[in-house]
């Protein structure tokens, strides 16, 4: 590969903190937010110009999974307080999202911790002095600066600054390092409610005029893509749907995710011409928005002091370090081969409904001081992290990230010396985290 040589330089310090969170979706605002309120002086910075993440700039349905902290519980019920008449009378469910009220109610939140946000703005290189991570530079029309902060959490997903600080990681599914699917989000609009059908899981396979609507999808989308995913919004006749897939795609590759949301992109049309021909209520719908930021389930799986197994979660075991408590979804794995579910997968079919612990351990990568992960990045498997993705279950270990950084600042340890116990007693009381044997 041809290169040239940068000429050195100086970078300014632009700001100095105690946390530095990177990414604003659930698990970072949750990081940043947490931190805040226990007054750590704490920044958090965002590529796009919105905050939350998947969760607003993905356009993402609704809040899935389960949670049991009560910061989860007050997102919904401030989401609930925000809704109008209108949006209330079309969508009941609590969880459903209206992206861009959420939005606002992230910036809210966030303001009202005292956390400076920073957007447009990436984050491209660690500053790691001796295994400790220093801050981080990063790049936005003011230029490349840097910010200083005695923890750092990574919360961009892909674990972008735990990668280049030096923390060990593998990417995918451990056999082969395949990694599943992406997806871009997008809404139509002019849907017959009242008709409409809404298959909210692949093993959901309705009955339609013309046969299984999963069955039909395969027959009629053009692969990748080949099911049929739709959910009510919170707006009358408008459906968000979940149906583009794309596989066999890095996303820790730039050209690759540019192809990958320009594929997705060409997508949308022929699934809203299945929509049109097959599925009652949907005969004149139109594309009324997609999202600029395109779902990215699983990249990299970094090593941490403790790694999550499948096991672990179909045996709802309560670890002794235990930060997030009454995680609960499915083994969610989007089909590494084409659409539906991956043979390992499990939806429809999950039996354990008790909910399950993850350990502080898994958000303390091995070699690099005060740094944490938290959110889809955390160490795990490729079967657990299917669970675990879910973005209520994200949020909690932002709570718990952002707790834990505030206890490392306040008695000047590394991150990976905060006491677990400690966090729990925080977590159970400020934040009414429902312990694991109340489960």
């Amino acid at each position: 590969m041809k290169t040239i040589v940068e000429k050195p330089r100086e970078i300014p310090v632009v700001s100095e903190v105690d946390v530095l969170v990177l990414g604003s979706g659930p698990a970072g605002f949750s990081a940043a937010v947490s931190a805040g309120c226990q007054g750590a002086k704490t920044m958090i910075v965002e590529q796009f110009g919105d905050v939350g993440g998947v969760a607003t700039i993905g356009s993402m349905s609704h809040w899935g999974g389960r949670s049991e902290s009560g910061f989860y519980h007050e997102i919904l019920e401030r989401m609930e307080a925000e809704r109008t008449d209108i949006e209330k009378k079309c969508n009941k469910g609590k969880n459903t999202i209206n992206p861009e009220s959420l939005k606002n109610l992230c910036i809210d939140m966030l303001e009202e911790a005292g956390v400076e946000i920073l957007l447009y703005t990436m984050a491209c290189e660690a500053i790691v002095e001796d295994d400790v991570i220093k801050g981080v530079i990063v790049e936005n029309k003011s230029g490349r600066t840097a910010i200083l902060a005695k923890v750092v959490i990574d919360c961009t997903g892909d674990g972008d600054i735990a990668a280049r600080a030096g923390v060990s990681f593998y990417k995918g599914r451990e056999s082969d390092h395949k990694m599943q699917p992406l997806t871009l989000m997008f809404k139509v609009a002019g849907v017959d409610y009242d008709r409409a059908v809404f298959p909210g899981s692949f093993e959901t396979n309705l009955d339609v005029p013309a046969g299984k609507i999963q069955d039909l999808a395969r027959e009629n989308i053009p692969h990748p893509a080949g099911h049929a995913l739709l959910y009510r919004s919170t707006l009358p006749g408008v459906v968000t749907c979940n149906m583009t897939n794309i596989i066999n795609i890095d996303a820790t590759d730039a050209k690759q995710l540019s192809n990958a949301h320009i594929l997705c992109r060409k997508q949308m049309k022929p699934i809203v011409d299945f929509l049109h021909k097959f599925v009652p209520g949907f005969e004149k719908c139109y594309i009324m928005s997609a999202a600029p930021l395109i779902g990215i389930r699983e990249t990299r799986h970094f090593e941490g002091e403790e790694t999550l197994k499948p096991e672990d979660i179909l045996a709802a075991r309560v670890f002794d370090d235990w930060v997030v408590s009454g995680a609960w979804f499915n083994f969610d794995v989007h089909s590494l081969s084409g659409a539906g579910l991956d043979k390992t997968g499990c939806q429809d079919g999950y039996q354990q409904n008790k909910g399950y612990t993850i350990p502080y351990g898994c958000l303390v990568p091995k070699k690099i001081d005060n740094l944490l992960l938290a959110g889809r990045n955390i160490s795990g498997t490729h079967l657990a992290h299917s669970n675990y993705r879910i973005m209520s279950v994200c949020a909690d270990m932002g709570l718990a990230a952002g707790v834990a950084a505030k206890l490392a600042v306040d008695s000047e340890i590394t991150v990976r010396e905060v006491s677990a116990k400690d966090i729990q007693n925080i977590i159970l009381g400020k934040y009414n985290c429902v312990h694991p044997d109340d489960l």
